[in-house]
């Protein structure tokens, strides 16, 4: 893996923003108007043929308050008490990331490519000509999350209902959605209404270490 990272900085080093080898693995994080010039790259030139998964990330309360679940009160961890937590700046304006993970079955290989996209204006190409499996891939992404993907022929919702408000793995969905469903027996059709429960967070109040994953110090 060291020499396949050599020759990927190598070869993307126009292009490339940050390579890391962590556990085996390789994470490429690239600019996103280079995405489909590095993806049809590693596809003919590398031999990553095959578009295993592709995913949206919200990076909004990432390293807030509401991560640290060391320590709890009698009423939970921050983020239960506080709501979200304090979180701190966006780096550089960048809220989202799209996650590529690529598998070269000729040469038992995996990458993980990254792409972060502004918290204003998540756009970025279709991989779709290059990976046809990016389809509802890229769809799932745009409904969950809200990124467009230019280029994609048919980007439209792919869980959630046609009328559905929001993309709930957007950091500021609340837990309890928008609006609720039912079915209306006079108008014989289901109709929409504003959420009848009080909003909550669900946390555990104690987390417990681990010990296989014990490091004994020298």
């Amino acid at each position: 893996m060291q020499d396949l990272k050599a020759r990927l900085e190598q070869d993307f080093a126009d292009e490339l923003l940050d390579a890391e080898l962590d556990r085996g693995e390789i994470t490429l994080v690239v600019a996103a108007e280079h995405i489909t010039t590095v993806c049809r790259r590693l596809r003919d030139n590398h031999g990553f043929e095959q578009l295993m998964d592709l995913c949206g990330v919200d990076y909004s309360d990432y390293g807030g308050s509401s991560w640290e679940t060391k320590q709890s009160t009698e009423f939970g961890f921050s983020r239960a008490v506080d709501g979200l937590g304090h979180s701190e700046p966006l780096e550089g304006g960048y809220r989202f990331a799209v996650v590529y993970h690529l598998l070269s079955i000729q040469h038992n290989q995996r990458l993980r490519l990254k792409v972060r996209l502004e918290a204003e204006n998540p756009v970025i190409a279709t991989v779709t000509n290059i990976w046809n499996s990016a389809q509802w891939y890229e769809r799932e992404a745009f409904d969950m999350f809200g990124i467009l993907f230019d280029g994609h022929k048919d980007l439209r919702r792919i869980l959630t209902d046609y009328g559905f408000v929001g993309h709930p793995f957007r950091k500021d969905f609340p837990l309890i959605g928008n609006v609720e469903m039912r079915y209306d027996p006079e108008k014989k059709r289901v109709v929409y209404e504003p959420v009848s429960i009080e909003p909550r967070t669900l946390v555990p109040k104690v987390i417990r270490d681990d010990n296989r994953y014990w490091q004994e110090e020298d």
